[in-house]
């Protein structure tokens, strides 16, 4: 909330009865044909009925949203030499053809360049701005057009806010502006020498297009995309300028260097006695509450999404209603706040004992406050560590059905707060994650230390995979071929080696794993693929032998032999 600088009102009066845009033209030369009322609003879309002008703002009664966020058109080809009341250039090529625009498909393009320089010159602009008819970029220049061309600042006859008296000042400074800054640039090869961008002092090679405005010489000039206002920084508007202190200006920036403009409607100001407020300038009947146009010069007012409001409409559309009493919370008063709940300061009382609450702890419950004697007294659990209550604005540690004071929260063995930290319930008991580990997790049967993934079970225990190794190699034996021997894990290669009967024929250990079959004979044994006919190398698995010292013999080789 601030307050307005207050000065004198004389009185706004309009400029007569309404005249058309042909009269108006007829008159000063200037020519504006802008759609506005019934168009949709872009914002809000289907829930605006159309633009609706307010009586003095520059705004939608429908919908509050400024007149150029709706869809506002121009009735016919706009040609910006009439908009803005300058006669057509001496040279023919500088001048806008409609037909020869229309033809290349756009609303308006530079005039006197070929087909292929036009599009040579909008490739250098972003796509969204380049007026092509049916595009987003058509409708960009319609609102540029708007913009940088407001007609209230072209002709006395849009004025409608500007007193009488005041008329000529306004005529001297149109008559000013268009001899000494308004300005249409056009557009060139740059054929004979390289020229530097005014700009950002890039290079524009023999060739390139260039945008020149006369105003600065023709040896100066710009790229197409860098041709925009000092000020707003947008493209000028179908590269109409006003020079001043020499840097470019879009006409809306250019009259605002030299004149204040109202805030609310839009227009210049030529009375020296207006209101300064909210960081802006207005006419002194123009600063007005939002909601009801009461004038604001000199009365309070509340800022609300950048709108003053007078303090009757804050308070009736925005403040919020105590909960206690029942009455509008003004401006004057302190809201406190709660759940949605509103409450005078002097309203914000236990509901129980009426003790204020204003800076003190204090509970909910059924939609009602209390202080936190009165909560812990009615309503207050009971913390299942200590059996304390939990106090007003106490921090409550809940756990399936369980609740804890946050010192409480403890490990029952280490008995350190938990706190946020990780823990594990086991039965009734809480435990913090070190001492579970300490107490029930799974150890090794042979380091003894935990093991947190990839263990090995053998003969119903635990072991890391690591750790279960062969007894006599330490090779580890996880997920290997291994046997044991009085309880211990062996590789096979050591237990054919330790503990495995030897083959007579090959003397290497009979292990048996992986299904190997083999022959016994009085305490001597054979690999099933080494049981053979020492003499014909027959295997006598499965047939008839003879012992012929540490030979076997097939029959037919022992009758040979005996022969």
């Amino acid at each position: 909330m601030a307050d307005t600088v207050t000065v004198d009102l004389k009185g706004l009066n309009g400029v007569g009865p309404f005249k058309s845009a042909q009269e108006i033209f007829q008159e000063t030369g200037v020519l504006v044909q802008e759609v506005d009322e019934g168009q949709p609003c872009l914002h809000c879309k289907d829930k605006c009925p159309g633009f609706s002008p307010h009586i003095w703002r520059k705004v939608c009664n429908n919908c509050k949203c400024p007149r150029e966020a709706h869809d506002v058109y121009h009735e016919e080809f706009v040609n910006v030499r009439d908009r803005i009341g300058i006669k057509s250039a001496p040279d023919p090529t500088k001048n806008i053809s409609k037909e020869k625009t229309l033809q290349e498909g756009y609303s308006w393009c530079p005039p006197g360049l070929s087909r292929d320089k036009v599009e040579e010159y909008f490739a250098q602009l972003p796509n969204h701005k380049v007026p092509r008819l049916g595009t987003p970029g058509e409708k960009y220049r319609d609102k540029q057009l708007m913009l940088q061309l407001p007609k209230q600042d072209l002709a006395l006859a849009y004025c409608k806010f500007l007193e009488r008296e005041y008329y000529q000042n306004f005529e001297d400074f149109v008559n000013a502006r268009n001899e000494i800054a308004l300005d249409i640039g056009y557009v060139r090869e740059t054929l004979d020498q390289t020229l530097e961008c005014y700009k950002c002092h890039g290079v524009l090679p023999q060739g390139d297009i260039a945008v020149i405005a006369p105003k600065f010489g023709e040896s100066v000039a710009w790229h197409p995309a860098c041709f925009v206002c000092t000020s707003c920084d947008e493209l000028l508007v179908d590269l109409t300028y006003c020079v001043w202190e020499s840097k470019p200006y879009c006409e809306r920036d250019y009259a605002e260097l030299l004149k204040s403009r109202c805030a609310a409607c839009d227009e210049l100001i030529f009375s020296g006695e207006y209101t300064k407020a909210m960081s802006k300038d207005w006419h002194s009947g123009h600063f007005c509450c939002w909601q009801c146009d009461e004038s604001l010069t000199g009365q309070r007012y509340v800022l609300r999404d950048e709108h003053p409001f007078c303090v009757r409409c804050y308070e009736q559309v925005f403040a919020n209603t105590c909960d206690e009493c029942n009455k509008i919370i003004g401006i004057d008063s302190k809201d406190l706040s709660y759940k949605e709940k509103h409450w005078h300061e002097s309203c914000f009382l236990c509901s129980k004992c009426k003790v204020s609450l204003v800076d003190k702890p204090f509970g909910s419950k059924a939609d009602k406050v209390y202080c936190g004697s009165c909560y812990d007294a009615a309503f207050a659990t009971r913390c299942d560590g200590c059996g304390e209550v939990f106090r007003a604005g106490t921090k409550k540690m809940e756990y399936k059905g369980r609740q804890w004071h946050e010192k409480c929260f403890c490990c029952c063995m280490c008995k350190n707060p938990i706190g946020t930290k990780s823990f594990i319930p086991r039965d009734n008991d809480i435990y913090c994650t070190g001492c579970y580990e300490e107490k029930f997790a799974t150890r090794c049967i042979k380091c003894s230390q935990i093991i947190t993934s990839g263990g090995v079970t053998y003969r119903n225990e635990p072991w890391h995979r690591e750790c279960f190794s062969c007894t006599n190699c330490s090779a580890s034996l996880a997920g290997q071929r291994f046997t044991s021997r009085d309880d211990k894990p062996y590789c096979a290669d050591c237990f054919g080696e330790l503990f495995a009967k030897r083959c007579t024929s090959c003397s290497k250990p009979i292990t048996g794993i992986g299904g190997t079959r083999f022959i016994s004979f009085e305490d001597r044994n054979w690999h099933n693929d080494c049981f053979i006919c020492a003499m014909c190398n027959t295997s006598l698995v499965g047939k008839g032998f003879i012992t012929d010292g540490p030979d076997i013999l097939c029959p037919e080789c022992a009758k040979q032999k005996l022969i």
